[in-house]
């Protein structure tokens, strides 16, 4: 799959088999991240990836409506930035922590796999960050579902967007 077609295709999905993504299929997925465009190449982002235990202590702190998403799919992945104290630099490494994250679920996609990434208030809460074991000096970007789709997602037709404007 080329990189258009993904970016275009690439959809949300909450519909997965019972089939957790391999060590292997995961470790392909996230090396990629590594590419990602970093300032100064300080490689911010961390990935989590939530085994059994890790996965009952956050549905333990997430309570039973939260636990309920938490069980959608078999893949999770906590995503979270390091921070060093320079807003600046913060900042940026915030968002190429995005990016990184980002080209995990468009790999995902090519691969024939489904995902979608949440921002659940969980992650930034104490008892949230405590069940992933986040340190202080890191910031919650999001958690990533993977697996395999139980389902096929159609592209909806996009309206022309008044995003772009051109300066002189």
């Amino acid at each position: 799959m080329d990189v258009e077609t993904a970016i275009r295709t690439r959809r949300t999905h909450k519909a997965f088999t019972g089939e957790p993504l391999s060590r292997s299929e995961l470790e392909q997925l996230l090396e990629l991240a590594d590419w990602a465009p970093n300032h100064n190449l300080t490689v911010p982002w961390r990935f989590r990836v939530l085994g059994p235990a890790a996965l009952e202590r956050l549905k333990d702190a997430a309570g039973p409506e939260g636990a309920a998403k938490l069980d959608r799919c078999p893949t999770l992945v906590a995503v979270s930035s390091v921070l060093g104290g320079d807003p600046v630099q913060d900042e940026e490494d915030l968002h190429a922590t995005a990016v990184a994250a980002y080209i995990v679920l468009l790999a995902a996609h090519a691969r024939g796999l489904a995902g979608y990434w949440r921002t659940p208030g969980l992650l930034r809460a104490d008892v949230g960050r405590a069940a992933l074991g986040l340190p202080s000096e890191e910031r919650s970007v999001g958690l990533l579902h993977l697996g395999h789709p139980r389902q096929q997602r159609p592209v909806p037709e996009r309206p022309a967007a008044a995003t772009v404007t051109f300066l002189d």
